[in-house]
């Protein structure tokens, strides 16, 4: 289900279930939604400092939990990932957020949302937060065209020597590949089946990624999707050691498979972060020029 799309004069709030966040950042952000037409509600906690967290446990859930239940709440922002979400994730009451579907926008630590939201069939939106929001450049325009149903398609993605030619349909679901992995075998795990997968990491190291890869080729996740985009994979240095690149080890673990992939798409802890349309049937078409996304 694709929650409705903003409209002028609708409450969107900000809110940071996991990792602290310069207020300023939020302060900054909430300016930029309301030069949108959106009527940004902060969180009471959202600016809350308590050791890497924004807020205590019960603080933080108290904040996703309000977004979630408040009917006239369009859509919820997350400001920042870091860490944290696992510790609340499980006490969240997703029942009114059922009933009444907001977008949820974030990334990094908020995958662990994602994943819990796709379980119901809601759309959610891979996208900026709060400090690139302030930026207020490319990336945070193509959320706000997501956000009021004005961006249908990705039509210019750079080809990739990777990627691998062909057409799939699908849901696209993922996100960060540390925080997905560590969330499997848990009822939070995603659902891979007739899905796009997506992923992109962080300051993981080659050894570490290729064991998270290898975790999804023996769980059985890259035989049961449609199709897979690896975004950006950054702050790490190629290990010689390890024979191959990180790019690399990815195509080899799906080589086998003849779905279309996409490599380098440009998501993830970049400045110019394409927001992605979580749990929308999506087609993905690569060829030797580029790809495109349709959603």
């Amino acid at each position: 289900m694709r929650p409705p799309y903003l409209q002028y004069g609708d409450k969107i709030a900000i809110i940071s279930p996991s990792g602290n966040i310069d207020p300023t950042l939020i302060d900054n952000a909430a300016g930029v939604l309301e030069s949108w037409g959106l009527t940004p509600v902060i969180g009471k906690n959202a600016k809350n400092q308590y050791g890497r967290y924004a807020g205590t446990r019960d603080e933080r859930l108290e904040d996703l939990q309000w977004a979630f239940d408040q009917k006239d709440i369009k859509a919820v922002l997350c400001s920042r990932g870091g860490y944290g979400l696992v510790q609340i994730i499980d006490d969240v009451d997703f029942s009114h957020f059922e009933l009444y579907p907001k977008w949820l926008i974030g990334f990094s630590d908020i995958t662990i949302l994602h994943l819990a939201i796709a379980a119901y069939d809601i759309s959610s939106l891979h996208g900026v937060m709060a400090k690139d929001i302030s930026a207020n450049g490319e990336a945070a325009d193509r959320l706000k065209q997501l956000l009021f149903g004005e961006l249908s398609e990705y039509s210019d993605i750079t080809p990739h020597p990777l990627n691998r030619t062909g057409k799939c349909q699908g849901k696209i679901i993922g996100g960060n590949l540390s925080v997905m992995c560590g969330m499997r075998g848990t009822h939070f795990d995603l659902d891979p089946v007739e899905k796009i997968l997506f992923i992109e990491d962080i300051g993981e190291q080659p050894y570490q990624i290729d064991r998270f890869i290898w975790n999804l080729k023996i769980g059985g996740i890259f035989e049961q999707i449609s199709g897979l985009i690896v975004g950006q994979f950054n702050e790490y240095d190629e290990d010689e050691d390890m024979k191959t690149t990180v790019y690399e080890l990815i195509a080899d673990a799906v080589a086998e498979y003849n779905y279309p992939t996409i490599f380098g798409f440009p998501a993830g802890h970049i400045d110019d972060n394409c927001s992605i349309p979580f749990g929308v049937q999506t087609t993905m078409n690569v060829t030797n020029d580029g790809a495109i996304l349709k959603f």
